[in-house]
């Protein structure tokens, strides 16, 4: 009898062994379960106060973090509050359809109609509106390029349409461990109603997430369709006074912007989130907010270049 149990035992032991092994040597990739790269941020409190005296003029809140990829090296001011994102979303949305697109449910070559129904209104930025009065067919790359570069509205709406609404984006930035950013409403909404930006925002620290889910490759999409979103961004002419103002003219700067109206003399948001690239080839990701402020934009949009310059001239030394 001693026996009999002792070789059911043993062939247990070699079952169970049998399946851990081969759970272990399974190939699926599972974007929920992947992780950031792990990184012990170390705040700079010399450049910490150089950014919260150039923050004093902006006449409204301004929020910051930026991170030194490599090493972790960081520096923040309000990272923690939220700020209406404005365009900024956009960038989650594009990365949403480049998972669908990963997944097979969307192909970049697709075409999509887009009726004058999905228009934004007049005064909001959407070239598609502008040059098509009466509809167009665009595929999803060029959807794709209109949204991030050119950061047209209407583009951005059938995108998310696309993907399944604000709530699959939604559960897309879940899978890639970004808390920090909420996506509510489509373009369209905010120009019908615009304390809705307020409904869709971002901390510092969720805009920041985001852009090294991009950098470590953690969106569940390949590096071929990250290097075309890396591209549009790179490309983009928007906010070329924000970010990339006050840096060298050859400087790789892969942003999105965001901007809303002004209304009673405040202007709610003025952003540019990004990153950058320096002189000896590290990378940096950086996000600036400027809400609530009574300033001109002139003295909005210099805020956000001498930050990024003076991040840039600290972490190039």
């Amino acid at each position: 009898m001693k026996k009999i149990l002792s070789v059911y035992v043993l062939l247990f032991i070699c079952l169970t062994s049998a399946c851990a092994a081969q759970k272990d040597n399974s190939t699926t990739v599972n974007i929920a379960n992947s992780e950031p790269t792990k990184t012990v941020e170390k705040q700079d409190t010399e450049l910490q106060k150089q950014i919260e005296q150039i923050a004093s003029v902006a006449k409204g809140r301004v929020g910051v973090k930026a991170v030194l990829l490599k090493t972790g090296e960081s520096v923040s001011l309000k990272s923690n509050e939220h700020f209406p994102m404005q365009s900024v979303y956009k960038l989650p949305i594009a990365m949403a359809v480049l998972r669908q697109v990963e997944a097979g449910k969307l192909t970049l070559d697709q075409k999509v109609r887009v009726e004058k129904s999905d228009f934004v209104r007049l005064g909001m930025r959407s070239p598609i509106r502008d040059e098509n009065p009466n509809g167009t067919e665009l595929t999803v790359s060029e959807l794709l390029r209109l949204a991030v570069s050119e950061s047209d509205g209407t583009a951005s709406d059938v995108l998310l349409k696309l993907v399944g609404e604000s709530a699959a984006a939604m559960n897309y930035l879940s899978e890639i461990k970004v808390t920090e950013m909420i996506i509510a409403n489509t373009e369209k909404e905010f120009g019908q109603d615009n304390t809705l930006q307020y409904k869709n925002w971002a901390s510092p620290i969720g805009a920041i997430d985001l852009l090294r889910a991009l950098h470590e490759q953690r969106g569940g999409f390949s590096e071929q369709n990250r290097a075309l979103l890396i591209k549009f961004m790179t490309e983009s002419p928007t906010g070329p006074k924000r970010l990339k103002g006050l840096l060298p003219k050859d400087a790789v700067v892969a942003h999105k912007t965001g901007t809303s109206g002004t209304i009673k003399g405040v202007t709610a948001a003025t952003n540019d989130i990004g990153i950058i690239t320096l002189p000896n080839g590290e990378k940096f990701a950086i996000a600036v907010f400027v809400s609530d402020s009574s300033a001109d934009e002139k003295t909005r949009e210099e805020v956000i270049a001498k930050i990024a310059k003076a991040v840039w001239d600290k972490w190039s030394s």
